[in-house]
């Protein structure tokens, strides 16, 4: 059974491997990170680990019961009690509702563990898979994204407030209007 677990230094092969893999398959929904972000992994992956470290980003990886990454999913900009959400998964988990079920256990990880009340997402005109993950996690459309937001792809923005339930897990149907934290 796949696990959503925190990025860690040992990672570094397993990421690299998903991101090369799947190069071509992010590059028709998302823009290329380019041939720079492949030169230079290894440096942008220890800035990485500083920014977690540092407290600015959660990174969490999905990682298979054979340690090859099926997707990465990050809470950055964390400021405020917020953050901005950003995902990706591999081409050979699409469809199965991975992403899905990856976003609603982060949503609950950031409210539970990272103390945080909203996340935001933005994802482009283009990418209907992502929209749809977005929605079926509880996430609503709060505003068009500029281009600029998105690569230079118009989206929309999505929103997903976090509200606590005394054990600590999000209330069923959070995030699809206003509710009160407890």
């Amino acid at each position: 059974m796949p696990e959503l677990k925190r990025l860690h230094a040992d990672h570094a092969p397993a990421v690299l491997a998903f991101e090369l893999a799947n190069r071509a398959y992010f590059a028709a929904s998302v823009p290329d990170r380019g041939d720079e972000f492949f030169a230079r992994f290894a440096d942008r992956y220890h800035a990485l680990l500083a920014e977690q470290e540092a407290g600015i980003c959660a990174f969490y990886l999905l990682v298979a019961a054979d340690g090859s990454v099926l997707g990465r999913f990050n809470l950055v900009d964390i400021e405020d009690r917020a953050a901005h959400l950003g995902y990706r998964v591999a081409q050979h988990v699409t469809g199965r509702g991975v992403a899905t079920a990856s976003v609603r256990e982060l949503c609950r990880l950031a409210a539970a563990r990272h103390g945080l009340r909203t996340l935001r997402a933005a994802a482009a005109r283009r990418n209907a898979a992502s929209r749809k993950v977005l929605t079926k996690a509880g996430f609503v459309p709060v505003g068009p994204a500029e281009p600029a937001d998105l690569g230079g792809e118009p989206g929309t923005w999505y929103q997903r407030d976090l509200v606590l339930q005394p054990s600590g897990a999000p209330l069923p149907g959070a995030g699809r209007g206003p509710a009160t934290a407890i």
